[in-house]
């Protein structure tokens, strides 16, 4: 990248609420994010993000594709990457001791050879649903290869007796589940995290400091079964049909323990995962 290109990306990226909205969409990438889910989780007035989006689509840090009626953001990789190159190998001359510690980080190498026991956060907004099923499903199925653990951004006091249900319903051990807060996770005694998932847009939406470590990340949103409305059997349908594309993601996640894959594959692979229209 030329010092000229960068110079003019670094100019949108200059201003707080261009690379706030920037920053949203990097933690929600590769996944697209509407423009009014942008406006809501950082209170901006529609007409204000209008610009910002077409600013940084303009310096060629974001797309746009439309879908019906509606438009999705999303960052364009390949242009922060150019970015984060001209960095790394102009400024800092490549050098590994100021790069690699950020640009290069260990990351797990999953083989069927391994004997390691790889931990897992799944992280939601109130930590009753979505991530309790998570860590209840992997904690089954990946017994002995995976321990799972969740956690929310802003937790109840208890789980959801939907949840509860199906979670029974499906042959689960409930006896260790509970509703906590992501801080849990953060201290220096906290159990070292090889992955973190969101499940939920708003956990995605929240600034959260690196975790220890540099683990794989990925957005694995779905709809909040909390907010069904009608009758409990409509309700308790759509907490199962939310345990069932979990299950299903979880599946495919706990099916990369039997391939030999560097992180940029692995990274790749659980984007596709997060991307699966269930």
């Amino acid at each position: 990248m030329e010092t000229e290109a960068a110079s003019r990306l670094f100019t949108a990226l200059g201003h707080p609420g261009r690379l706030s909205v920037f920053r949203l969409l990097m933690r929600h990438a590769p996944q697209p994010v509407r423009p009014t889910e942008i406006a809501a989780s950082l209170s901006l007035r529609p007409n204000t993000l209008s610009h910002y989006l077409s600013d940084l689509e303009a310096a060629g840090l974001i797309g746009s594709e439309r879908e019906g009626r509606s438009i999705h953001y999303s960052v364009a990789l390949d242009r922060a990457s150019d970015l984060i190159g001209y960095l790394a190998n102009d400024c800092c001359r490549g050098r590994p001791d100021l790069c690699q510690p950020h640009l290069q980080p260990k990351g797990p190498v999953m083989t069927d050879t391994s004997t390691e026991t790889w931990n897992v956060l799944f992280i939601c907004s109130g930590n009753s649903a979505r991530s309790i099923f998570a860590e209840a499903i992997l904690n089954e199925r990946g017994a002995g290869r995976f321990r799972a653990y969740s956690a929310g951004t802003r937790p109840g006091s208890s789980l959801n007796p939907f949840a509860v249900e199906v979670l029974r319903r499906n042959g689960l051990d409930i006896s260790g589940l509970r509703s906590k807060h992501v801080s849990e996770f953060e201290g220096p005694d906290a159990p070292r995290m090889d992955f973190v998932f969101t499940v939920c847009d708003a956990a995605a939406d929240e600034e959260c400091a690196p975790w220890p470590g540099q683990p794989m990340t990925a957005h694995w949103g779905l709809p909040d079964p909390v907010k069904a409305t009608g009758t409990d059997a409509e309700k308790g349908l759509a907490f199962a049909r939310t345990f069932e594309a979990l299950n299903r993601r979880i599946g495919a996640f706990t099916a990369l323990s039997a391939e030999a894959l560097d992180r940029q594959s692995l990274q790749r692979r659980l984007d596709d995962i997060g991307r699966s229209q269930d």
